[in-house]
């Protein structure tokens, strides 16, 4: 990230509201020339961070609307550029309208999310910070939203900085040990060092799960419904779902294709995913189905077997990554009332896709698994490239570790903590490339 302000020569424009007819159009300028563009729209330059009821008026002197004009001198505004903010009346007619006008007048269209951009290269906010006003705008769940406000609101940024500042310390303590290893000073049996090394590896460790606990709330949880045809997959699709999206039928084979529905389950956003049955010899199409379900449980977070337990036979076959948790749902207890239950595990779950029977405790073993990767209500949201970068930092931090405490290499040690601290600053963008810059900023809509 950059620690000065970057002078950026052309002045952009953008809705800010998105498409679609509302009340109000927030139409967003930023740049050098805001200032002169909003003394000819606005036939005077506004007071600085006051609501001005004024009216919006052509090169022409005619009016093209009446609203709210606030004025943001550089450089305290949220891109750090002066920005002026028009709140228009809503429609597509009259925002194009003004754009136009305000485009006439030396600014041009705003790509997408370079309102937030710039707001990064004039160092008003960390590349975390950015990303996490598009993970705001795009939450699910109330949940992932209040995640997306930690991380915009700096806790990432601020845990990522401070296990940088005591990998810088522990840099330096070892450098200024190094010149004293020839005087037989055992500087690794100095408790200082010994500490720090145990401080920065609980901090990689926490960071680590709680990034990934960011993921999940980012992105959601992906859950796969397999079992073998009839089992009643796509019945518990519609059950977990309360919808009849599924086609449910006793004919074997119905489901062909990968059916999915978002639920929102105490804040996480669960996506789950009804699938083609299992079995030994499916027609083509059908065979196609089974395919795309085995690609899907390379991707997924957890699977739901379901077993039809009025079949009387033992557990189904079903392919399941080893590295992949998974639970099985008995189905169909409604249709063995009286008769013997099969003993349940730590995995098994007795239901009724046809009643809803065993529901509640599906639903409740089902946040149990998951909510063992969750690290609690201080969550902040993150995504994989984050917990990449964390990961490669770790990698060189426990090398460098090795090197020290086995080989009294302390050269070595600097050096693998100086990578170390190059993958946290990828996190925050002090070291960014301009490719990850662009993609990271093209998710984002217009206008923010």
């Amino acid at each position: 990230m950059p620690n000065e302000k970057i002078y950026i020569e052309d002045t952009i424009v953008a809705s800010a509201s998105g498409e679609g007819s509302a009340g109000v159009n927030v139409i967003r300028v930023s740049g050098p020339d805001t200032e002169e563009i909003a003394s000819i729209l606005l036939q005077s330059l506004p007071e600085p961070r006051v609501a001005n009821y004024t009216k919006f008026k052509n090169k022409n002197k005619e009016t093209i609307d009446v609203g709210i004009a606030l004025y943001f001198p550089a450089p305290n505004s949220y891109t750090g550029e002066s920005i002026l903010e028009l709140h228009a009346h809503g429609g597509s007619i009259i925002g194009n309208s003004i754009i136009e006008e305000i485009i006439s007048l030396g600014a041009r269209q705003a790509q997408p999310g370079e309102f937030t951009k710039r707001a990064y290269l004039n160092g008003k906010i960390d590349l975390t910070q950015a990303e996490a006003v598009a993970d705001l705008i795009n939450s699910g769940t109330k949940r992932s939203a209040k995640a997306a406000i930690q991380s915009l609101t700096g806790k990432f940024s601020n845990l990522v900085k401070s296990l940088d500042e005591q990998l810088t310390k522990l840099r330096l303590f070892v450098e200024a040990s190094i010149d004293f290893t020839e005087e037989d000073i055992d500087f690794l049996a100095d408790e200082k060092l010994i500490d720090e090394i145990s401080s920065c590896n609980s901090l990689y460790k926490s960071l680590i799960s709680g990034a990934s606990s960011g993921e999940i709330l980012r992105n959601g949880v992906r859950v796969a419904i397999i079992g073998l045809p009839n089992a009643g997959k796509s019945s518990l699709l519609n059950l977990l779902s309360d919808t009849d999206k599924a086609i449910v039928t006793d004919i074997a084979g119905t489901t062909r294709d990968i059916l999915n529905v978002s639920v929102d389950i105490d804040g996480i956003l669960f996506d789950f995913f009804d699938t083609a049955g299992y079995r030994d010899t499916p027609e083509t199409i059908e065979a196609e189905g089974i395919k795309r379900t085995n690609k899907l449980l390379r991707g997924v977070d957890l699977a739901i077997w379901v077993h039809d337990i009025s079949a009387n036979k033992e557990l189904d076959t079903c392919y399941i990554p080893d590295d992949l948790d998974y639970i099985v749902a008995n189905n169909k207890i409604d249709l063995i009332q009286g008769k013997s239950r099969k003993n349940m595990d730590q995995r098994t779950v007795n239901i009724s896709a046809q009643n809803g029977e065993g529901l509640e405790n599906l639903i409740t073993k089902i946040k149990s698994t998951i909510q063992e990767n969750l690290s609690g209500d201080g969550i902040f949201t993150a995504r994989s490239r984050h917990i990449d970068s964390l990961k490669k930092s770790y990698e060189y931090f426990l090398v460098g570790k090795s090197q020290l405490e086995n080989q009294r290499a302390g050269e070595l040690f600097a050096e693998d903590i100086k990578q170390a601290k190059n993958e946290l600053s990828e996190i925050t963008g002090e070291m960014t490339s301009d490719e990850l810059l662009g993609e990271i900023f093209s998710e984002f809509c217009i206008g923010k």
